[in-house]
């Protein structure tokens, strides 16, 4: 029992993996519209650097999940009839494509078709890879807990929490600014909206599931007080995005970088409890 802290590891890989894949869909649709001029357009492309670091880091946290990262191509072994195997190879995948199209375009070898084919490829390729994350838990009918509609959401929900603020974090670096970018936080407080309500259904329905010898509410007793940080962090963090629009400003760049950490904290919080309440059926299970 506890906050689920222990797998840590997995935690970065999800939680950076959805945010990566949302951002870059931000960018992408950005970069299709076909309103920005061609230096604009490339100096977006280049903040893309940024995206694929942080899928780097969420790979290599992914390995240590793995006891030795010489073990990461072992994950591979299964594809088409293991989730874990789908899911790091549609990463894989994403990853690839993703970086391979950025680094011909960053130095102008991908011609206009070519990098729209890319961007769009690519966007699927990440919606792919979260559902691909959805399944190593949404199958395991073992695991009541993991065996919901919560998963689905929870995942996805990070992903438009996380995403459209990275994208609009990006885009200010790359001094891109549209009436567009104005609907980036309202997709990301309505997500949250949207998530308050799961974690609230999420919990009143722990109080139905146990098994012949746990009960699920047990397994992270301070459910309520962390899901409620959770909560309290993502406002801080629109807090920080929207006010400085509401006055007519852009906001500053440190204060969306410390808006963007704060998303991830509060991603991490709720991705810990969603490990913590792993519990297998045991002798019998009732819901």
């Amino acid at each position: 029992m506890g906050s689920g802290w222990h797998e840590w590891p997995l935690m970065i890989f999800t939680v950076f993996g959805q945010c990566v894949v949302g951002g870059f869909i931000v960018l992408s649709l950005a970069l299709l519209k076909g309103s920005l001029r061609a230096d604009k357009q490339q100096r977006l492309i280049g903040t893309m650097f940024g995206l694929w670091v942080l899928m780097g880091i969420g790979f290599i946290a992914s390995t240590l999940h793995l006891g030795s990262p010489m073990r990461a191509f072992n994950s591979l072994n299964r594809i088409g009839d293991s989730a874990l195997s789908n899911e790091i190879a549609s990463g894989a995948l994403f990853f690839a494509v993703g970086g391979l199209g950025w680094l011909l375009a960053i130095v102008k070898k991908l011609p206009a078709g070519l990098r729209t084919l890319w961007l769009i490829v690519t966007m699927v390729l990440g919606v792919i890879f979260v559902w691909m994350m959805v399944r190593v838990y949404n199958t395991i009918d073992t695991v009541p807990t993991w065996y919901s509609v919560w998963t689905p959401l929870s995942f996805f929900l990070t992903l438009f929490i996380g995403g459209p603020l990275l994208g609009y974090l990006l885009l200010r670096i790359a001094d891109v600014d549209g009436w567009a970018m104005r609907l980036l936080p309202v997709i990301t407080l309505i997500a949250l909206t949207v998530s308050v309500v799961v974690a609230l259904m999420q919990g009143a329905e722990l109080a139905t599931i146990h098994s012949a010898i746990q009960q699920a509410s047990s397994l992270v007793p301070a459910y309520g007080s962390l899901m409620a940080w959770r909560v309290v962090i993502l406002v801080a963090a629109l807090v920080c995005w929207i006010v400085p629009q509401l006055k007519g400003n852009q906001p500053a760049l440190p204060l969306l970088s410390l808006a963007f950490i704060l998303v991830l904290v509060g991603e991490m919080i709720g991705r810990g409890v969603f490990y913590g309440l792993h519990m297998t059926v045991g002798m019998a299970v009732a819901s």
